[in-house]
């Protein structure tokens, strides 16, 4: 009893789990809104850039639609969104910032 049990609850949380998933170049205005995050002028604009070609990836995703930075990118991944079935992955080069120096203070009494 208790293994049918615990069989019929991994099932439900796999079907669960694979709802929750939202292809970017599948989805449909009302998917997209189901999105934490993603309101109707963001599905709006998403639905519009898709319509020129489909996304290849997520920096293709952020480099056309307004507004979809690596962070957001991020978020939306969380809450299910994928592109060709990808989760966001940062890119390690991608957000390295250079390191900057600052200028030295000339004020009196620093160096």
């Amino acid at each position: 009893m208790f293994k049918q049990l615990a069989a019929a609850a991994l099932a439900w949380f796999a079907i669960a789990a694979s709802a929750a998933s939202v292809d970017v170049n599948k989805a449909t205005q009302a998917d997209l809104d189901g999105i934490k995050g993603i309101g109707p002028a963001k599905a709006a604009a998403i639905l519009e850039a898709r319509k020129s070609a489909p996304f290849k990836d997520w920096q293709d995703l952020i480099g056309r639609v307004k507004g979809i930075g690596e962070g957001n990118a991020a978020k939306y991944s969380a809450e299910g969104l994928t592109v060709n079935g990808a989760a966001f992955k940062a890119d390690a080069a991608a957000t390295t910032k250079p390191a900057t120096t600052k200028p030295a203070d000339t004020k009196a009494g620093k160096p």
